[in-house]
């Protein structure tokens, strides 16, 4: 069996607000804005063979006491300095700015709804 992620959803409680983040400030691929029939009615933005969907709702509370820092959603990007540009033009806090090791570049903000989102570069081309 040949299995691989298909749809990826994530919380926000102003789903216009979160759709302009996604589309305006990262810059995802908007298939669907909403309508349609059962199951289509959901934001949805096409990141390779995955779907990123936008629910109604808030976020769930951390299951921890301290939160953990691992983000909620990594994307994988070419351009990781221009990623960072287009948010820091957005006024987008980057906590820990840009980090790096041996294998990749990467950075962490949060969306409007407060989940962690990571954008990440190789250092090889391949994450």
């Amino acid at each position: 069996m040949n299995s691989h992620v298909a749809v990826i959803s994530l919380y926000a409680d102003d789903l216009e607000q979160a759709v302009h983040f996604y589309k305006n400030i990262v810059g995802l691929y908007l298939i669907s804005s909403g309508g349609g029939s059962e199951g289509h009615h959901r934001p949805h933005f096409r990141l390779a063979d995955v779907y990123l969907v936008l629910l109604n709702g808030k976020p769930q509370p951390p299951v921890c006491e301290k939160p953990v820092r691992f983000p909620s959603l990594a994307i994988a990007v070419d351009d990781l300095d221009g990623a960072v540009a287009r948010l820091r033009a957005n006024e987008i806090e980057l906590p820990w700015g840009i980090e790096a090791d041996a294998r990749a570049r990467w950075v962490m903000f949060y969306d409007p709804a407060g989940n962690l989102i990571e954008l990440v570069q190789s250092a090889r081309g391949v994450i």
